[in-house]
């Protein structure tokens, strides 16, 4: 991979994680703003899911800031975009698709399906 894809691959990384970052800060004020008392346990219940799902769907977001800085640590370090299983190059292609990825696409299928062969499916 050149110098002119890993810069760019740096930006769109430090991008997205800024945006993250941006949503989660939006959530915590959007949740301290919202101090609300309901009469009607049914609202109550509604807002709480609504928290749930937004709160779960922010954890999983904290999980891919993880995988966006360890991306960009194997970037500074010269070993983006190489395969952890097989030592090959991961396609420039894959990269686009799932910049976060570890895996080339022949490693991640042949994991994916050693756990379909685990779970019995």
């Amino acid at each position: 991979m050149n110098q002119r894809q890993l810069r760019s691959f740096r930006r769109l990384l430090t991008a997205h994680r800024q945006e993250l970052l941006s949503e989660a800060e939006r959530t915590v004020a959007r949740m301290n703003n919202t101090a609300q008392n309901f009469a009607d346990p049914t609202d109550r219940a509604s807002l709480e899911s609504d928290r749930n799902a937004t709160l779960r769907m922010r954890d999983r977001e904290r999980k891919l800031l993880a995988k966006i800085d360890l991306a960009l640590e194997r970037i500074s370090e010269g070993t983006y975009g190489v395969c952890e299983e097989c030592g090959d190059p991961i396609s420039v292609d894959r990269l686009r698709a799932r910049p976060v990825t570890t895996f080339c696409i022949n490693c991640k299928a042949e994991q994916e399906a050693e756990e379909r062969r685990k779970n019995g499916h």
